[in-house]
């Protein structure tokens, strides 16, 4: 994983560097035609610029569409690279659930070492008194270890080959740890015992050491935090950095271009005048450009932001990285945790040591130095594990802190190689990885060829497979009971030979203990590799930081250039702004213009008014006139002036209308552009806030926007709304022109224009009322369009919308299906998992007997032996009580293996019930599902139904279309010819009006009236054919779900059918009727054609559908076979946990007799220690009349006495628990009774409910839970009771003694008047002359009890603990230990008290004691017969599951031959149906092709018909026609239901209430059809018979079209006529064939039903034959793993090859690496030397130009430099002077010498001189004027002084010099090249304005030149070369040259020197 994700960031990087490097050089290449663009603008004409920008269009253009493919592979890398780390995160994911594993078993296995610790404590306390003690713990804790071992194995049967070879491999590691351990533990033991003292002082250093260690690696750890903290603050501000200087460049381009932009707009306005149309034409091109690159723009921002989303969703995997490392931080600190928790209790395990050492010093005796060398060996082992884990912890340490040293700059360095060489070792394993599987499948082909020669059988296989697998846990489990067999069998010679072999022990410990070092340092290594591997994780994660960081430095640059184009769309929206304030400028005029215009009519309206009123005086003076005749000639005159004045006001009326229709049509005009910018106006706001929006998060970066872009858009709008008043005064200006010159009318002329206008008024009016009725009536017409179009869209959408829910029906079902598939395998898997657990199952119930069998035999031998040693040895030694505590560990260790196993079989029981229960639910959904599958197929086969039934009525349809286009040719004909005659004015008029009756005559309204019909008939058969088309499309897209291909075909055959159909109704309008025949017939033989297509179609899409069936039913036989299978298992359980019930309670009773035969053997044992007793006594009687009577001492006698008490106590104590035994066994007793009751109760739950099953099932385990801890309390109480005894021995050896003493003293004491002031006197005598002795003795003596008291309480609490468990009888023993808790207190407090009183309860407390031995012995004997009744049961357990095991064998093949049996059926059933449904399709292929063929006899009978109708050419031809379409449809009605009818005589089997409803909808909607085309027939009935007088005059002239018609008809007639005969017969062929298919598959079957019978035979001789095998393969198994151990061994050594050459490809590969890398820098940097020699040649293009140019004016310049240098030698620069004067009083008075020096060497004063002055004031003047005079008499150019170097006063005077000369001696750039026009004198200010602006523009690009840095040569070149400037070529002699021009050599210094080396290397020239 670590090498796929360092080559994916190393190929990330690749990629996002090459984006970077295209976009550099983008932007270079457009900086570099700004540049350019800026050179050349001011010398070429605008021609030339715009055939530049045009170039460099071209240019961007291509430039885009490359970054346009660069971003598309970016987001495929991107995409790529989502997957590859999603996979990752899966992995990681895995890894650590993996390591968590493994850290839940090692704390498992810890605290399991811990509780071996403390028991091994334990056993060496109690094994003081034997001497081998230690080696019997030590096998006991390693056999436990191995069965624990082989018990986890059992769990892991179920996972997979290679799992379990991993789970082996740790099973082995820890085997290796644990017995590292072991020897760990020895060899601490004698370490312990040796060196106790000096260990305490040891373990405090070695802790110590530890905290300090702790404490380096939290420092570390912390420093490490703060180092990564700092490096990110560092990218943070480098990041900011480049930000900002990104932001400044782009806003210095963005004012360059502006500046440019205002040059060409000022270009553009002073040449506008002369540009010419092409111009224009240009200016557009550029327009359109500009509008391509804002779209294209506007994609790039859109692109952007995604980018921006990409960039946050790395930007949160960053975080959930940094949150894993924190997680693992956390484990990190656990694990910390855990150590110390480690190291504390190895500190509490000392301590304890400590202690016990101390108690054993004070308790010794002669007797017991034998014991201390297991005592010591077990501490010994105890240091031994504190060095090793403190030598574990410092490597650990030593491998931290050599991790944290590591160098980061080094692992820097080579991380792209560790990722090369990664991903080549993650290629060279995949290869192995895939060769190891061919070489594991072909071993795999290779051994199942071997089986099937040894089995030769194929069906057999899959068994023999399983059985092999059967086959391995069986031998497992057979060399797990046989090593359980040796290890038991070499236990009972142990205990047969033990005192011979003693010594053997010993040596074999020894020689394990060296083994189990090794095996320490081999899991060292292994540490240390897996800590090795750890490095190489952080390392990687490392690298993926790195990537990471990349990755986000990239994103950053993504950033900065969405920035800028933010900036770029800001700038066009703010251009568009402007352009829309401009038009709402212009609108805002023209509706000013428009309100003046409306004022000036109104006043001229006011003028013809009064004009009107002066004609009315006239004509009154006019009438007056006529009366006076004398007058009439001055009349006439004034009527001629009056004529030529209305004139003249008729043509200015006229013109003032002509300027209203203007204004107006401007108004519309200026409205529709409004219109439009608003909507533009509102798309770009739309797009603005969208930028907005998505760019929010850079705008809150950059709030704060520069003072000097507000500035620039305050002039913007300036002067844009300056241009705006401009514009509008010059509109008002031509306005008020025109209308002034409309305003001189005359009025004299207005009465006759009057009157024509009113006239005029009149017509108009006419005109309008007839215009609105036509305008009404097509209103109506267009309403009633409307409403057919509008529900004919309603019907399309509502069958689009059920076309799509059944697409998504289909869609569901398919799901549902692989769904159930899905289902089905899981259930099959599970099966087979149940069966192989059952199998295991069964296996370890067998090797559970066996083991119970041998455990009862190794019992009775145990005892056998033990019977031979009491009889052999009368007095018990201490050898055979350890051999006894020994079997009885071993016994322990041997029902713990038994607890684990039962344990796991709860488990396999539980995980079976699980699984029934998921079966169960899987059968309930799969059963949901069939109904779903049932219901979708039913609704799929109506569907199929209803598009036959489509394509049937289309066809018809089709054919009435075709009759009605032949009516329709015919009556447009005849009122073609009708209409030739009439006037072409009605015609007009008829056209206009469309159904106007009134104009015309009768007939015309008639025909027309016809037509109107007709063609609204056509257009409601046009409908019906759209709609039909619809659902032909809809249904196709059903259809194509199934099958793409035919879905394809079908779409083109309606595509054909609806172009045919426009056809039809283009050729209305035509006049080829003869043409439109023919086709009508080729239309008829396409649509049989396709008709036949599409009936294969749905032939597939049947067999499909029987497809889908067959395999439905076979899922479903599959469902119920899994069913019976579940059902089976169900009986199966209720029957094994009746069992399990009848055996808990044998358990109960086998408990309870092994617990008396433990009590009878206790007895045993109590008497035997009496016996010795007794003896003892009367050898110390004997000794004791021999000896003097005066040996006894008074504080012996007292100790004797506390002993004595001391004892009592004990004994009392042991009689308590012996009370407590007896109730716990009665109340187990109790107990078994009430849960034999409630095994009732539960047995009859199981009858009512199934679910009860489980709880029976957990009271069980329960129950068995209580018989294990009753058996591990029995096992604490024979440890005790041990215990007991050898308390007994001490107590009757005490007793001896005081019976000793006492008969001594009795003589002394008889002169006493009693015993107890006898017994005080010698006390107080003692007390007087020993005080101090007494006092020490009786303290030590209460320490020992009270340390045997603390022990005592120990145990009484484990015993409360697993009583309270038990039952509420154990909470009264609780309490009663509780009292004697308080009475031993209080006894304690007591015992000086009672001293006094001990001699007189000597007598009594030997009575008791015997009398409590007697009821030990009754005990034990109880003890002895219950183990007896225990093993009884476990016998009679074990004979049970053996019969068990074999009915499940003998249930198990009964299931396999009944799963054989249910199979054969099912495939018949399948066959069956299948044959069933191909009988179906072929009943239902016949009908079709009958209905076909009578379809086609019908069209046949039809044409003959209409040709005989035609040819008597009468007035009949429209009924005839219309009675055989009515024909025709009834017909098809009546076949269609005949179809239905059988149809439904085919499905009522299967379906029959669905399909009858189904029917009676259908019918309902075919009766509604039928009655609506029943009216539409009358009503053309009744137009048919309107239109008939006029048929009679047209009948005349179509007959003789009519018959040449016919004759064509004829012929083709006789051609289908053939064609049907072929058909028919091949229909006939057809129909035989298929009778044949059927005979044979009728056949067929018979012969499958013979085949049924023989296959069930063959199933019998298999069953047989399987028997057989299974014998046989128990004689392969000893072959089998023989080959197993040779082909493991191969595979081995295959492995190893294959390593050596993958370490071989390695190699190879890295070195091809190395040269693909080095060929690929050499490609780029190729690829770089191809553009940069590109742009040189067009640079020395450019140069070749300007040279030509440049050498002519540098013959001039030369020479006046020439005369000017040397007239400047000698002169001195005021400026300079000026500069120095002030320079010297601002300087610092100890710095001014250095002034003074500097003015005394530029003006030419001698060394010595300047001494002499400087000698007056200072010692002396330095050497350095001598070089600065000697260097020559260079000048300073006059430049004035620079604002930044005021502010520089306070530094060092030689510093300000040493900058000044560096700003003086910085070789100016060259001025742009100048063509030949403009150049000008050199002399001229106008040159001399141009230069110098052209250096200040370059001074701020050209700050990084550093004259020091150049050699002599290039400093001060004569000629710029041409990368310096985009100029291109200059020459320094073009500079403006000044009238004083001195200068300074500069002078070539590193750039490490300081100022004051800079000054003595200058001063030194």
């Amino acid at each position: 994983m670590s090498s796929w994700l360092g080559g994916l960031g190393s190929g990330l990087g690749q990629s996002l560097g090459q984006v970077g490097g295209s976009l550099a050089s983008l932007t270079g290449q457009i900086s570099n035609f700004t540049k350019d663009m800026l050179m050349e603008g001011t010398e070429d004409v605008p021609d030339s610029g715009r055939e530049e920008n045009e170039t460099t269009h071209s240019v961007l253009r291509s430039e885009n569409e490359r970054l346009k493919k660069l971003y598309t592979d970016l987001e495929e890398k991107h995409e790529a690279s989502e997957l590859q780390i999603k996979q990752q995160s899966s992995s990681y994911r895995s890894q650590l659930q993996q390591k968590e594993e493994e850290i839940n078993h090692l704390k498992a296995r810890q605290t399991a070492l811990q509780d071996e610790l403390l028991r091994l404590q334990s056993a060496a306390e109690s094994a003081r008194s034997a001497s081998g003690g230690a080696p019997a713990a030590n096998a006991s804790s390693s056999f436990s270890y191995g069965t624990s071992h082989r018990v986890s194995a059992f769990h892991e049967d179920d996972m997979d080959f290679g799992d379990v070879i991993s789970s082996q491999q740790e099973i082995n590691r820890l085997s290796n740890e644990v017995s590292r351990l072991e020897s760990e533990l020895g060899h601490w033991r004698h370490v312990a015992q040796t060196k106790v003292q000096g260990a305490q002082s040891s373990d405090q250093t070695e802790i110590c050491k530890l905290q300090n260690i702790i404490k380096e690696l939290k420092q570390n750890r912390s420093q490490e935090i703060d180092d990564h903290q700092h490096e990110m603050s560092v990218l943070q501000n480098a990041h900011q950095q480049k930000l900002t200087e990104i932001s400044r460049r782009h806003r210095e381009e963005l004012s360059d271009y502006e500046e440019r932009i205002e040059e060409l707009e000022n270009l553009l306005q002073q040449g506008g005048s002369g540009v010419t149309v092409t111009d224009h034409s240009k200016v557009y091109e550029m327009q359109n450009t500009i509008q391509i690159l804002q779209m294209e723009k506007v994609e790039s921002t859109k692109k952007i932001e995604d980018l921006e989303h990409k960039i946050k969703e790395i930007h949160k995997r960053l975080s959930s990285a940094e949150h894993d490392q924190e997680v693992w931080k956390k484990e990190r600190e656990r694990l910390e945790v855990e150590r110390r928790q480690m190291t504390e209790q190895c500190e509490h395990l000392k301590l304890e040591l400590s202690e016990a050492q101390q108690s054993a010093l004070r308790q010794s005796d002669s007797a017991m130095k034998e014991e201390i060398l297991p005592h010591s060996s077990s501490v010994a082992d105890v240091l031994r594990l504190q060095q090793a884990l403190t030598d574990a912890e410092n490597e650990i340490m030593r491998l931290s802190s050599l991790n944290q040293d590591i160098n980061l700059a080094e692992d820097n360095q080579k991380l792209q190689l560790c990722v090369q060489t990664l991903e080549k070792e993650k290629s060279l394993l995949s290869q192995e990885k895939e060769e190891l599987q061919i070489s594991l499948s072909k071993l795999s082909s290779e051994y199942e060829v071997i089986k099937s020669t040894a089995t030769r059988d194929l069906d057999l296989f899959s068994q023999v497979h399983d059985l092999k697998h059967n086959l391995e846990v069986k031998e497992q489990e057979l060399n797990q009971s046989i090593h359980e067999n040796e290890i038991l069998m070499a236990e009972l010679e142990e205990l047969d030979k033990q005192n011979q072999e003693a010594t053997k022990h010993v040596i074999l410990i020894k020689d394990q203990l060296s083994k189990q070092q090794s095996e320490g340092d081999s899991v060292i290594k292994k540490l240390k590799e897996e800590l090795d591997d750890e490095k190489q994780r952080t390392h990687q994660l490392e690298d993926d930081k790195m990537s990471i960081i990349k990755e986000l430095n990239i994103q950053k640059e993504k950033l900065t250039h969405s920035e800028q184009a933010l900036s770029d769309l800001q700038l066009i929206k703010q251009k568009l702004e402007d352009k829309v304030e401009d038009l709402v400028g212009q609108l805002s005029k023209s509706e000013k213009n428009n309100f003046d215009i409306q004022k000036e009519n109104r006043e001229l309206r006011e003028h013809i008014r009064q004009s009107e009123e002066g004609l009315s005086t006239v004509r009154s003076e006019l009438t007056q006139s006529q009366t006076q005749g004398s007058s009439s000639n001055l009349k006439d005159d004034l009527l001629k002036e009056r004529d030529t004045e209305v004139q003249n006001l008729k043509q200015n009326l006229s013109e003032v209308k002509q300027l209203n229709e203007h204004l107006e049509q401007v108004a519309f005009d200026l409205r529709t552009e409004n219109e439009e910018l608003l909507e533009a106006y509102e798309e770009v706001r739309n797009q603005l806030e969208e930028s907005v929006a998505g760019n929010k998060q850079i705008s809150l970066e950059k709030t704060d926007m520069p003072e000097w872009e507000k500035a620039q858009l305050e002039t913007e709008l300036c002067r844009a709304e300056k241009r705006v008043l401009e514009e509008e005064r010059k509109y008002e200006q031509t306005v008020v022109k025109e209308l002034s010159g409309t305003r001189s009318p005359d009025t004299s002329a207005l009465q006759l224009e009057q009157e024509r206008l009113i006239q005029l008024n009149q017509e108009k009016d006419f005109e309008i009322a007839e215009l609105k009725k036509s305008i009404e009536q097509m209103d109506t017409d267009h309403k009633r369009t409307k409403e057919t179009l509008s529900s004919s869209l309603e019907e399309q959408k509502q069958l689009t919308q059920l076309i799509n829910e059944k697409e998504i029906c289909i869609v569901k079902l398919k799901e549902k299906s692989s769904e159930l598939q899905k289902e089905l395998d899981r259930c099959a898997q599970t099966l087979r998992k149940n069966e192989t657990l059952r199998q295991t199952i069964e296996e370890k119930d067998r090797s559970l007997g066996s083991m119970k069998e041998e455990n009862n035999h190794l019992q009775e031998e145990l005892e056998r032996l033990r019977e031979q040693q009491s009889r052999v040895v009368p007095v018990p030694e201490p050898r055979t009580l350890d051999n006894t505590i020994e079997l009885e560990s071993e016994l322990s260790q041997l029902h713990i293996i038994k607890d684990h196993l039962e344990e796991e079989i709860k488990h396999h029981q539980k995980m079976i019930e699980d699984q029934n229960q998921n079966k169960m639910q899987l059968l309930q959904s799969l059963q949901e599902q069939k109904k779903e599958m049932d219901e979708f197929k039913y609704q799929h086969e109506q569907m199929s139904i209803t598009h036959t039934r489509l394509f049937l009525e289309k066809d018809e349809e089709i054919k009435n279309l075709q009759k009605t286009i032949e009516q329709i040719k015919a009556q447009l004909h005849e009122e073609r010819q009708d209409s030739q005659t009439e006037n072409s004015d009605i015609f007009q008029e008829t056209k206009v009006q469309s159904l106007n009756i009134e104009n015309g005559s009768e007939k015309h309204d008639l025909s027309k009236a016809e037509t109107e019909k007709l063609v609204k008939g056509i257009k409601e058969r046009e409908l019906e054919i759209k709609l039909l088309n619809e659902k032909n499309i809809s249904l196709t897209k059903q259809i194509d779900q199934l099958s793409k291909d035919e879905v394809g075909k079908l779409t083109q055959i309606i595509q054909q059918k609806d172009l045919e159909i426009q056809a039809l109704h283009a050729r209305i309008s035509s006049a080829s009727y003869s043409q439109d025949v023919v086709y009508l017939q080729q239309q008829l033989h396409a649509y049989a054609m396709e008709r036949e297509k599409v009936m294969l179609v749905l032939n597939e899409k049947t067999r499909e559908n029987s497809q889908l069936k067959t395999e439905y039913h076979k899922v479903i036989d599959i469902i119920s076979a899994k069913e019976a299978a579940l059902i089976k298992l169900q009986d199966e359980n209720k029957k094994m946990s009746t069992r399990f019930e009848s055996s808990g309670q044998d358990m109960f009773k086998e408990t309870i007799q092994n617990l008396s035969r433990i009590i009878r053997e206790k007895d045993i044992e109590i008497d035997a220690l009496s016996q010795k007793c007794q003896t003892l006594l009367t050898v110390l009687q004997t000794s004791g009349t021999g000896s003097e009577a005066g040996g006894v001492n008074s504080n012996q006698f007292e100790e004797l006495l506390q002993e004595r008490d001391k004892l009592k106590q004990q004994v009392k104590k042991m009689e308590e628990w012996k009370q407590q035994v007896m109730t716990t066994v009665q109340n187990m007793q109790h107990e078994s009774a009430q849960l034999q009751e409630e095994l009732h109760q539960l047995q009859a739950q199981v009858s009512v409910d199934s679910d009860n099953n489980s709880k029976l099932q957990v009271d069980y385990t329960g129950l068995i839970q209580s018989y294990e801890q009753n058996e591990t309390k029995l096992k604490n109480f024979g440890q005790e009771l041990a215990q007991v005894q050898h308390s007994i021995g001490q107590l009757c050896n005490t007793k001896d003694l005081l019976l000793g003493k006492l008969d001594i003293m009795s003589p002394q004491l008889s002169s006493g008047s009693s015993l107890t002031c006898q017994s005080a006197e010698p006390l107080r005598a003692s007390q007087s002359s020993e005080p101090h002795e007494s006092s020490q003795l009786l303290q030590q003596e209460v320490d020992d009890l009270r340390k045997s008291l603390q022990e005592k309480d120990a145990t009484i609490r484990t015993l409360q603990e697993n009583n309270h468990r038990l039952s509420d009888s154990v909470a009264a023993s609780s309490e009663v230990e509780r009292r004697e808790h308080e009475q031993t207190d209080s006894e304690i407090k007591q015992l000086k008290g009672k001293q006094e009183v001990l001699q007189n309860l000597l007598k009594e407390k030997d009575l008791l004691i015997k009398a409590k031995s007697d009821q030990l012995h009754s005990s034990n004997e109880n003890l002895a017969n219950k183990v007896n009744e225990n093993e009884l049961l476990r016998q009679a357990v074990t004979n049970l599951k053996e019969r068990i095991l074999i009915l499940e064998m003998d249930i198990s093949k009964l299931k396999g031959e009944n799963e054989k049996i249910v199979e054969a059926s099912k495939g018949k059933e399948t066959e069956y149906q299948a044959l069933q449904e191909t009988n179906m399709k072929f009943s239902m292929m016949l009908r079709e092709k009958e209905f076909e063929c009578h379809s086609m006899r019908e069209k046949a009978l039809a044409f003959e018909q209409l040709l005989k109708e035609k040819e008597q050419g009468k007035a009949g031809e429209l009924n005839q026609l219309l009675n055989a379409v009515k024909s025709m449809q009834e017909k098809t009605v009546t076949f269609q239901q005949e179809r239905d009818q059988v149809m439904l005589a085919l499905k009522q089997k299967q379906m029959e209430n669905s399909t009858l409803q189904n029917e009676v909808q259908r019918l309902r909607d075919k009766e509604s059809r039928l009655n609506q085309e029943l009216q539409r027939l009358r009503d053309h009935l009744l137009e048919s018979e309107d239109s008939h007088t006029r048929e009679a005059l047209a009948a005349e002239d179509r007959e003789a079209k009519l018959r040449k018609k016919v004759s064509v008809l004829e012929e083709k007639l006789v051609s289908s006529s053939n064609a049907m005969e072929n058909a028919s017969h091949q229909a006939s062929v057809q129909v035989e064939s298929l009778q044949e298919q059927l005979n044979m598959v009728s056949k067929q079957r018979d012969e499958t039903a013979l085949q049924l019978s023989v296959s069930q035979e063959q199933v019998k001789q298999y069953a047989l034959s399987l028997a057989n095998l299974q014998m046989v393969l128990e004689h392969f198994q000893q072959e089998e793993k023989a080959m197993y151990s040779a082909e493991l061994e191969k595979q081995n050594h295959i492995l190893a090859e294959w390593k050596k050459k993958a370490e071989n490809l390695e190699g190879k590969v890295l070195s091809l690496q190395e040269r693909l890398d080095e060929a690929n820098a050499a490609l780029d940097s190729a690829s770089r030397l191809t553009e940069q020699l590109d742009l040189k040649e067009e640079q020395i293009e450019e140069l070749k130009k300007q040279n030509e140019l440049h050498q002519e004016m540098l013959g001039d310049a030369q020479k006046k430099l020439m005369n000017l240098v040397n007239s400047t030698e000698g002169k001195v620069d005021k400026v300079l002077m000026r500069n120095l004067f002030i320079g010297h009083f601002h300087t610092p008075k100890h710095q001014r010498h250095e002034v003074l020096r500097l003015m005394g060497s530029i003006l030419g004063v001698k060394r010595e001189e300047m001494e002499q002055l400087f000698a007056e004031g200072q010692g002396g003047v330095t050497r350095w004027m001598t070089g600065w005079l000697g260097g020559g008499s260079k000048s300073v150019p006059n430049t004035p002084l620079r604002p930044n170097q005021q502010s520089v006063f306070n530094s060092s005077f030689s510093e300000l010099f040493v900058k000044f000369l560096e700003t003086e001696s910085h070789p100016s750039v060259p001025p742009p090249k100048l063509s030949v026009h403009d150049l000008k004198p050199l002399d001229s200010p106008g040159r001399r304005k141009v230069d110098t602006d052209a250096a200040e523009s370059r001074a701020g690009r050209r700050t990084d030149v550093n004259p020091f840095l150049a050699p002599r040569s290039a400093a001060v070149p004569l000629l710029n070369p041409a990368g310096h400037g985009p100029g291109g070529p200059g020459h320094l002699l073009l500079k403006p040259i000044s009238d004083v021009l001195p200068t300074f050599t500069p002078l070539p210094v590193s750039p490490d020197n300081s100022a004051g080396v800079v000054l003595k290397d200058l001063l030194k020239q």
